[in-house]
């Protein structure tokens, strides 16, 4: 893992979506996708599983509930649900000075 992979300190949570289930994810999270400059993300899976994957490294990971990936400001990426899945992205920034 390299340096820029690490979160930064003073990170903080201010935005998050609503659930989404296996029947219910945007179009636009199955495909290639970013945050924006500065907008960090948490991907938080509450029930079942999901295919995360790091369009920029090439790494695949199985994400189950407690495992969060390391989603940086425009991080090319994408997930896939295996079945029945429940999760929500948490938006994150860097706390003003």
């Amino acid at each position: 893992m390299t340096a820029d992979r690490i979160w930064p300190n003073g990170l903080e949570a201010y935005k998050r979506t609503s659930e989404f289930t296996e029947a219910r994810v945007p179009a636009a999270l199955l495909q290639r996708h970013s945050t924006k400059a500065g907008v960090w993300a948490r991907l938080h899976v509450v029930e079942g599983a999901l295919i995360f994957r790091d369009l920029e490294t090439g790494r695949q990971n199985r994400l189950a509930a407690g495992v969060h990936p390391l989603i940086h400001p425009q991080q090319d990426h994408e997930v896939e649900p295996i079945g029945k899945v429940r999760f929500f992205v948490e938006f994150c920034r860097l706390r003003a000075p």
